[in-house]
């Protein structure tokens, strides 16, 4: 089985969909999805989604990309995770690409979901985009990891370094890879997926957007993320199965999940 540690079908063009995004995980045995929040104000619809499936966990936080959004304090992220179905803080990060000039704010924003994070027990889920430096170093001065106190968590939809990926794993980081890592044209990401251990991987779609080889140019959905495995599993030369339960593992072991929900 399948765990797409990464999604949003919270927005429109999949929500529209649900019931045909549900019939495609369940085809492909992809038993559970976490749905990530990207701000505060569509957060009720990523809750609601969570509530209403038992097979899909959600996050809250607001997405670096999102300036002209509701601030979170510790204390809004706090009182928002205070949800069973609320297993992480995030997505949250830095990202230099999409933006530019004086970006205090974001790396202040990064703070304050580190802070919630260690307050709560619920891991982050990282977006980094050519803000690694800055990102790391924001991990370590906060206490991100289980080296320092944290509780770790996730890098998601990782296109960085392998220096990158060490350091997030030595704070207690789990790598997730998307449908990035299957495109021709990501030969260095590949080889950074081919020297990070199983036991630090996590797949994700990151739907609707990356949709993985074979499916690439269609609006991504979980059901997805099996293709993502397959890639991983040709590219490591270990069986799918293997591939499959480790990932799926990893996952209900970051997010302090029951292992009999792990093997429902």
């Amino acid at each position: 089985m399948y765990i797409d540690s990464h999604c949003h079908i919270n927005f429109p063009e999949l929500a529209a969909k649900m019931p045909e995004i549900l019939a495609k995980m369940a085809q492909n045995k992809v038993t559970h999805a976490l749905c990530v929040s990207v701000d505060l104000p569509d957060f009720p619809q990523v809750l609601e989604l969570a509530k209403t499936y038992p097979h899909i966990y959600a996050s809250v936080g607001v997405h670096p990309d999102y300036e002209d959004t509701p601030e979170p304090t510790v204390d809004d992220l706090i009182r928002l995770s205070d949800h069973p179905k609320i297993i992480a803080i995030g997505e949250t990060g830095l990202d230099y690409f999409r933006l530019q000039g004086d970006l205090e704010w974001q790396r202040e924003r990064f703070r304050r979901h580190i802070r919630a994070s260690r307050a709560t027990g619920k891991p982050l889920i990282i977006h980094t985009r050519a803000a690694s430096e800055d990102t790391i170093k924001i991990m370590r001065e906060e206490g991100a990891g289980t080296n320092a106190g944290g509780v770790g968590g996730v890098m998601h939809c990782f296109t960085e370094s392998l220096a990158v990926a060490e350091a997030a794993i030595e704070m207690g980081f789990y790598i997730s890879f998307s449908g990035i890592v299957t495109f021709k044209s990501a030969k260095d990401l590949q080889a950074v997926a081919l020297a990070v251990p199983m036991e630090r991987i996590l797949i994700e779609t990151d739907s609707p957007y990356l949709a993985p080889v074979p499916q690439r140019g269609k609006m991504n959905e979980p059901g997805f993320v099996v293709h993502v495995a397959e890639y991983l599993a040709n590219l490591k030369g270990l069986p799918l199965a293997q591939v499959a339960q480790q990932t799926t593992d990893n996952f209900f072991t970051l997010f302090k999940l029951p292992d009999e929900t792990a093997h429902a």
